[in-house]
This record gives C-alpha cells, structure tokens and sequence, in this order.
C-alpha cells in the first residue's frame, strides 16, 4: 500500500499504457493514486469498447480519475470514423478566420469526447506556424499569424470547456518555429525574448488571460532564457514567464517525458525532479510502466530529501483539485448522444476527410 507522501506524489502523474484494458501493473498504480491516464489509438476500440475502457479505469480508481487524449482534428485524432466526425487539420480552420467556427468545433468535440466520459482534451496546439520546415507542428498549427492564433485557439478552447472538456493549450513557450522533432531530439529556439513575446508567446497570454484550464510545456530549449535546459523544466519558462509574466493560473502540464528530447538528454528521473522544482504540476509518462514507477519513486526521493519542497507538491494540488472539480465525470458514458440530431447540428460543416497513412504521432503525447 501507498504512504501518504508516495500517493500526494502520484497524483502529480498522469500516465499511458498498452491495451484496452486495466492490467494488474496499470490497476496498481491507479490505486496508488495517479491523477489520470491518457488514451491513444492503441488503447480505443468501437465507441462501446472505448467508453468500457474509460469506465472500468474511473471505477478502479475509485476516486475522481481524468482520462485525456488528444483529439485536435486533421492527423491527430485518436477517436476517428464514424459516429465521430472528421475534423480538418487547424491549419484549414484557421483559413475560414471564424471564431464563431472554431467554438462550434471546441464544443462538437467536447461532445463527442464526453460521450465516451473523456474529461481533458489535449488541445487546442497554440504554436505559431512560422517554419515551412517544422518537421512535427505544420498543418496542426492554426496559422503563421500569432493574433489569428490567439483568436481562433481560444475560441477553440473555449468550446471545449463549455462543452464540459478541459482544454490544454500547447506547446509553451512555443514549438512552432522549430527545425526538429522533440519526440526524437531536443530542439533549439534561438530567438530573443522580444521575439518570443510578439510571436510565440501572443497565443499563451490571452488563453491565461481567458482563465482557460491547462498549458502544455514544450521540450525545446530557449538560449534567450538564460538556462541550459528544456522548457520543461526550466524556472524562467514557468515561473517568470508563464507564471509571472502571463499571469496563468491553471494547470501546467509536461510533454510525454518518455520523448528523446528528454529521455536521450537528461534522463526521466532528473527531468521530473527538476520539472516539479521549476513549476510542473502533473507529469505525462506516456510508454512503460517501469518509467512510470522510477520517475515516481524519484519525485517521492526529491520531497523525502527536500529537494522538493512538500509546499510545491501542495501547490499542484490546488491546481489539480481545481482542474478536477472542474471538469471529472463520473462514471458512465452517454453513448447515445453521438450520432443525436444535437450532435449533427454541431457537426454541420464540420467535417472533413482524414488524411491518408495513419498517425505519425502516436508514439507519444504531442
């Protein structure tokens, strides 16, 4: 059984796992407090499978237990055919510049993710499309405009959390004028700090300034920091800029920590001491469950140490407590609603065919 110090820790951590169901390593660590777990195509089924899924991991838990995913529309969508509508990349709804648009879309997808008894969707991507070379954000971004960005993403976002679905913006403080892949190495972004306010950073200010749920970190390193780190774990990314600067008040949220930017770099465990110190309040460990286990047990080691303090662990919490009040459905599903003549209002000019050869993004959270 869990101490109370291991389960206050656990609960800053949101996981992934194999299969389509709860096995006895998966079972445990729920038990032993996890706030969440995080569904990807390999995990989802039939919509009736989905939903049984999502409802026997609320019941182990016992406890109010987020389930997230990300569904942003175009080629990231874990939930895909029919009765879910087929959503066109953000870049192509950042065309019809309506932000009367983008909420409907953030609503039809609170929808149908409610249905199943989904509670956080990891979106809207708030990156400014600036580089034709982005080999990760491109067509998922919503414009090279930072101001259309801000707009429409929280638009988008709003939708969502009207609908009942917490929002996540990402990736702060900004991926998307980037020349490589965090899910294989850890990208550098050389731009000065005025910069990073005009362009990337415009989109976070007024999603913090709209009192919207959670950000999402980006492990990309920022020399104009002043720290040799990635975003994630680094204290003037967070506290001053996000926290300081931009006045958020959410949830802060890590990337996958199981991505090479961090795993080939700094190695898990450091990465989770050192996102918690920084101002992380919930870590995504999104392959194995013996990464899951060792970056726990790290954190547990830090605050036992005190190298975290038991006031920032608390600090989450109050976050956490909030997101959860918020935004946790209880058990149950309401397949019903998919497919309803609400849902095909909603979906109405909406939909569009999903692009060709399968998710590139699937290895991890994005």
């Amino acid at each position: 059984m869990a101490s109370p110090l291991e389960r206050d820790c656990a609960r800053l951590f949101v996981v992934g796992f194999a299969g389509t169901s709860v096995d006895p390593d998966l079972g445990a660590l729920v038990r032993d407090g996890l706030l969440g777990a995080v569904l990807f195509s390999r995990n989802l089924g039939q919509p009736a499978e989905s939903a049984a899924l999502v409802e026997e991991l609320k019941r182990t838990a016992g406890r109010p237990f987020l389930l997230a995913v990300d569904q942003e529309g175009g080629r990231v969508a874990r939930l895909r055919g029919a009765p879910f509508t087929a959503l066109p990349p953000m870049r192509a709804l950042g065309r019809r510049k309506d932000a009367g648009l983008a909420r409907r879309a953030g609503r039809l997808l609170a929808y149908e993710l409610g249905a199943l008894g989904i509670d956080w969707d990891f979106a809207p991507v708030l990156d400014v499309d600036t580089n034709p070379d982005n080999p990760v954000i491109a067509d998922r971004a919503l414009s090279a405009d930072a101001e259309q960005v801000a707009t429409l993403g929280v638009a988008l976002a709003q939708g969502r959390e009207e609908g009942g679905v917490a929002s996540c913006a990402k990736h702060f403080p900004g991926h998307g004028d980037t020349r490589q892949d965090s899910h294989w190495t850890l990208p550098v972004l050389t731009h000065s700090l005025e910069r990073l306010r005009a362009v990337e950073l415009l989109p976070f200010r007024r999603y913090a300034e709209a009192g919207l749920a959670s950000v999402m970190t980006a492990h990309v390193r920022f020399p104009a920091l002043g720290e040799d780190l990635p975003a994630t774990m680094s204290r003037r990314a967070l506290g001053e800029l996000l926290r300081g600067e931009l006045h958020f008040r959410g949830v802060c949220v890590s990337d996958d920590l199981e991505m090479k930017a961090i795993s080939e770099h700094m190695g898990v465990e450091e990465a989770t001491v050192e996102g918690a110190r920084a101002g992380v309040d919930v870590f995504l460990v999104c392959q194995h469950v013996d990464v899951q286990r060792r970056c726990l047990e790290a954190l547990v080691r830090a605050v036992e140490a005190g190298h975290v303090s038991r006031a920032r662990i608390a600090e989450a919490h109050q976050r956490i407590d909030t997101l959860v009040a918020r935004f946790a459905h209880p058990p149950g599903s309401r397949l019903e609603r998919l497919g309803s003549a609400e849902h095909q209002r909603l979906a109405e000019g909406l939909s569009a065919d999903g692009p060709g050869g399968g998710d590139p993004t699937e290895r991890g959270v994005v």
